[in-house]
């Protein structure tokens, strides 16, 4: 991911966040459709099974993808993914607390709430100047 994200980054600052985007997404798509090619659509024929829901993976990897590509060469490499993975975190323990997206209910306790307030401190460790 960091590698990624620091690419990405030069792509952003030479063209933009949004032809970083198309790009980064454009490229992944080639190499995967060629894999796909060469495996013969693998499963492709079960795309009916997961919920529909499932399929707004895209759309948030978009997200994703542009967020770092935009923020790595404004925040630095470090601090912009201390907060993605920080975001990460706290995403998957909310997700989990209410049993969201078809996810195992895993109720917050203290111990959790602590590790999430140790990931907050790191985070403003990082970003404060």
């Amino acid at each position: 991911m960091a590698t990624q994200a620091q690419l990405m980054g030069h792509l952003d600052r030479s063209i933009g966040t949004i032809e970083n985007v198309f790009l980064t997404y454009g490229s992944g798509a080639v190499v995967i459709g060629l894999i796909l090619l060469a495996i013969r659509g693998g499963n492709l024929g079960s795309w009916h099974i997961p919920p529909w829901y499932a399929y707004s993976a895209g759309l948030f990897g978009l997200v994703i993808v542009g967020c770092l590509g935009y923020a790595t060469p404004r925040l630095g490499l470090a601090v912009t993914l201390t907060i993605a993975v920080a975001a990460q975190f706290i995403t998957a323990a909310i997700v989990q607390q209410f049993g969201l997206l078809g996810a195992d209910q895993q109720p917050m306790d203290l111990s959790r709430l602590g590790g999430m307030a140790v990931i907050l401190i790191g985070v403003w460790l990082m970003v404060r100047q």
